[in-house]
């Protein structure tokens, strides 16, 4: 959707337009159930979930500031709702979550010592980029912006996020190398 479009619904629904929720929720519903099935494997919880998520953008429609794009921030809702679900869930309590992991299968204590400490390392490994590079991966792996994304946010051409993402992936290769052998 345009950034035209999306600034249209953000200023319908901070007027009180219903219609401007429904016109959200057509255009994103499909994308947030995406996102919170990266942590759920349960379509009706998914689909809860994502219910919730267009429910809190509308509670707080008044003061929602997007800085970024609005698919980026709803992708960003989504992921949250997911992880506060696992916390509420008492299965889950005193665990960390680690996406991928099986629900039914809970990590024995030098997993999630390992897990840690690569957490640890990659955190570091990250750290250690050039600021630029470092940007670029974090809006990349953490916002989960496309490079086009970036680019417009950064207002840098694609080809240097191109660069930049892949200096800082030969980088995190070479500083994780142990790590990742110790793992595979």
């Amino acid at each position: 959707m345009p950034s035209e479009q999306a600034e249209d619904i953000l200023n319908r629904l901070r007027l009180d337009d219903r219609s401007a929720l429904k016109d959200l929720f057509e255009e994103y519903y499909p994308m947030v159930c995406q996102a919170i099935r990266r942590f759920i494997n349960d379509s009706s919880t998914c689909e809860d979930l994502a219910q919730e998520v267009f429910l809190r953008f509308w509670q707080k429609r008044q003061t929602i500031k997007v800085d970024s794009n609005l698919p980026a921030y709803l992708r960003r809702m989504a992921i949250n709702e997911a992880l506060a679900y696992h916390r509420r869930n008492k299965r889950f309590q005193g665990e960390e979550f680690v996406p991928g992991m099986e629900h039914d299968e809970a990590p024995g204590a030098e997993e999630q010592y390992l897990h840690g400490e690569l957490k640890d390392h990659i955190t570091a490994a990250i750290n250690t980029l050039p600021p630029k590079c470092q940007t670029v991966f974090k809006l990349s792996r953490y916002e989960e912006l496309s490079y086009k994304e970036i680019a417009e946010k950064m207002d840098i051409s694609v080809k240097t996020v191109e660069n930049q993402m892949s200096k800082a992936l030969k980088v995190l290769r070479t500083k994780l190398r142990t790590y990742l052998n110790l793992f595979f």
